[in-house]
């Protein structure tokens, strides 16, 4: 079963220093390295910084709404994710656990995909 583990941090927290940032992306590509060995891995990805967002709303009159930003202003923002392939839930918890983003003031929010079936 394929579950999304979303991470979510403060916009405005950075790593004091360029040693700081240097552990973190030592952390984050140790743990890559991890999910892929273990063979869980389907995709991860970072986001780039939330200012870069744009927001598309259709409105119920088909006139479309490009906004400038996210869709919210909020203290957390999405980050990045992992698509893990794993049997179950408490596999992918454990997963989640392990992630350095819920070691450094984030969390992660654990999603089961939904699977459709083409008619």
């Amino acid at each position: 079963m394929e579950y999304m583990l979303l991470i979510y941090g403060a916009q405005d927290v950075q790593p004091s220093s360029e040693e700081a940032v240097q552990q973190l992306l030592d952390e984050y590509w140790a743990y890559e390295k991890a999910v892929a060995e273990a063979g869980v891995l389907v995709r991860s990805g970072a986001l780039q910084d939330v200012g870069t967002a744009t927001t598309v709303e259709v409105r119920g009159d088909g006139e479309r709404v490009v906004t400038d930003g996210p869709f919210a202003e909020t203290a957390e923002v999405l980050g990045g994710y992992y698509l893990l392939d794993v049997p179950d839930l408490d596999a992918a918890l454990d997963w989640a656990a392990r992630c350095p983003g819920a070691h450094h003031g984030s969390r992660i929010e654990v999603r089961p995909i939904q699977e459709f079936e083409a008619p």
